[in-house]
């Protein structure tokens, strides 16, 4: 049982940055690989980064490599997505996903991911 609680989301220039931060509760949450999503107005929800149980493997969605990062530390059950030279585009509602510990490799959507935090809200201004 893993419930992942997003934070760190604000309103940001463009050009700045912003960590999001997912934390979860649970002894599974090591076992889990995580995901971040997001959902802009009027589109789609779309996978952002995701990170493997150890964090020794990442992906990313084309539109932001370069310039997010995502980690994870267990110790603390957090996973932390780094967002720099962020663009007005960036603006979405992000989500944390955690995918139950049931997939041998990083998912890219979202019906691989089992557990979903609420969002929060990242907007960039122009």
């Amino acid at each position: 049982q893993v419930q992942p609680v997003e934070s760190g989301g604000g309103l940001v220039q463009a050009g700045g940055s912003l960590r999001l931060s997912c934390t979860a509760s649970g002894r599974a949450f090591t076992w889990d690989n995580m995901g971040w999503f997001r959902r802009a107005p009027g589109k789609e929800r779309e996978f952002v980064a995701g990170i493997s149980a150890s964090g020794d493997s990442t992906t990313y969605a084309d539109s932001v490599k370069g310039r997010f990062t995502i980690s994870r530390d267990n110790a603390k059950n957090t996973v932390y997505l780094q967002m720099n030279s962020l663009k007005p585009e960036d603006t979405a509602v992000y989500v944390c996903a955690a995918d139950g510990g049931l997939r041998e490799r990083v998912g890219t959507h979202s019906y691989e991911y089992l557990y979903w935090g609420q969002g929060t809200q990242v907007t960039v201004s122009s």
